[in-house]
């Protein structure tokens, strides 16, 4: 019986020994949990995340990599923590076994719930319906953070000539000006703030107008950084010069006639290897190629020079011995004359009633130059310069067909370079055959070039410039009753037109 009485008694501090045993085991365990916290979405890693083993509060930060270890975690279910400002908090189950390595990634979102939108733009100027504005405009908006977060500003700008939509964004600052903008167009504009957070919030919608286009008078060429840029100008209240550029500095265009009954500029213009006529409105706008299968071409395409017909249905222009009527459209073209000897036709002008086509031909060299007049025929009809050495050039008719307008280098100079030494103005009269000298008053060592007739004939317009090739080309006006009155108009400017 004692011994029944025995083994009854060890059996439970077996059990109770055994399974004391086994308790000590898991409560000792541990393992190593390592890991990176990133961003939700970007992937990005996130610095300074307290990443905590819930159970035992024990906590580190992650590194500048987003990395953390942790030793010595309890074996068993664990919950593992994430927590940084402006972050949503984020928690992970894990089970870890006695001297196991675990390898985590934690995903944290941004916090949204408490961040409030930005306020909406208050747009400041311009006025809304501000008119006659240039055309560049500054904008200006305010718009302000309760969280103080970063602001990026967006601008949508439309017209009510088109259905364009421009779009201006990743602005950081309150301004922003708008340029190249067009006259006499009535622009929306409105503004939208985003914090990065939450969606973008939207101005009202103001408007405004640029001022209608300026009726220039006045045409010109400037040369800027090796292309031919063309402008129109005139003059304000003060009598100052006002200027607008009308083609894109990007394209080498030059020699512009203006058409008064269409209301068209017409223009030179370099298209790859050749050069071709085109047409433009008064404020450059709306550019069209007028020739294509037969280009503009000749000696020194910088001389060569065009006419309208005096209606504005065609033009006439020069292809080396030949000369070509075409519709300012691009149709019809049309040989109207070819030379004879082979010279090149340079220039051309036609009168009024298109009864007469003036002529400058020269051979190869830019010399041997004749300045002659045909009917529609091809017949010549008067002789106005030949057997001259020396460059000439600038024909333009009067308006009643009686006279001419051409230049010569009096000098008589010729050279490979083409370089003038002394060009003057002469007004040659058909009734008389006589011509007259303008460039009296012309300082020593400079050039006129280019003569146009002003609109009522009592002036003229040309270039003036230095013969040594390098000096600044300016725009004067001579009185023709006073050959002495001379007037600067446009610096840094040549080929002239006024109508």
């Amino acid at each position: 019986m004692k011994k029944y009485i025995i083994y009854l008694f060890l059996v439970p501090m077996l059990i109770s020994i055994f399974s004391c045993s086994e308790d000590k085991i898991d409560t000792l365990g541990a393992g190593i949990l390592t890991g990176t916290v990133i961003e939700q979405g970007t992937n990005e890693p996130i610095e300074n995340v307290k990443v905590t083993i819930v159970s035992s509060n024990v906590s580190v930060l992650t590194n500048a990599t987003g990395d953390f270890v942790l030793n010595n975690v309890q074996v068993g279910e664990q919950s593992i923590s994430a927590k940084k400002n402006g972050y949503l908090a984020s928690f992970e189950a894990i089970t870890m076994v006695s001297g196991g390595s675990l390898t985590l990634i934690l995903e944290m979102s941004i916090e949204t719930t408490n961040n409030d939108s930005p306020s909406q733009p208050e747009l400041v100027s311009p006025d809304d319906n501000a008119i006659d504005l240039e055309l560049s405009v500054d904008l200006s908006w305010t718009s302000t953070d309760p969280e103080e977060d970063e602001l990026i500003f967006k601008i949508e700008l439309r017209n009510d000539q088109d259905s364009d939509l421009l779009i201006f964004d990743d602005i950081m600052d309150e301004t922003f000006t708008l340029t190249q903008l067009n006259y006499g167009v009535r622009y929306f504009w409105q503004v939208s703030v985003s914090d990065g957070i939450n969606p973008e919030v939207w101005s009202t919608t103001r408007s405004f107008s640029t001022v209608d286009t300026p009726n220039h008078r006045f045409l010109f060429t400037r040369k800027i950084s090796g292309n031919g840029i063309v402008f129109s100008g005139g003059f304000d209240s003060n009598n100052d010069p006002v200027e607008l550029q009308l083609t894109s500095s990007s394209n080498n265009s030059w020699r512009t006639r203006k058409n008064n009954n269409t209301g068209l500029i017409a223009f030179l213009r370099s298209n790859g290897v050749e050069t071709h006529l085109y047409s433009m409105n008064p404020d450059g706008s709306n550019i069209q190629q007028i020739t294509n299968t037969v280009p503009v071409s000749g000696f020194d395409l910088e001389q060569i020079d065009f006419c309208w017909s005096n209606n504005g249905a065609k033009l006439l222009y020069t292809n080396f011995d030949k000369l070509y009527s075409i519709n300012r459209d691009g149709s019809g073209l049309t040989l109207v004359y070819q030379t004879l000897d082979g010279s090149f036709i340079s220039e051309c002008d036609i009168t009024v009633d298109e009864s007469m086509i003036a002529l400058k031909t020269n051979d190869v060299n830019g010399y041997n130059i004749s300045v002659f007049t045909i009917n529609m025929s091809g017949t010549i009809l008067n002789t106005v310069l030949s057997g001259v050495n020396g460059a000439a050039g600038g024909l333009n008719f009067s308006v009643d067909n009686s006279k001419l307008l051409y230049t010569h280098d009096v000098s008589g100079y010729e050279s490979v370079d083409q370089r003038q030494l002394d060009t003057h103005i002469f007004i040659y009269d058909f009734g008389t055959t006589t011509a007259t000298d303008l460039s009296q008053s012309k300082p020593v060592g400079f050039l006129d070039l280019d003569p146009r007739f002003s609109p009522n004939e009592a002036e003229v317009i040309y270039t003036h410039t230095s013969n040594d090739e390098v000096s600044e080309n300016k725009i004067q006006s001579l009185n023709i009753a006073s050959v002495g009155t001379r007037n600067d108009l446009f610096l840094n400017a040549n080929m002239p037109d006024w109508e």
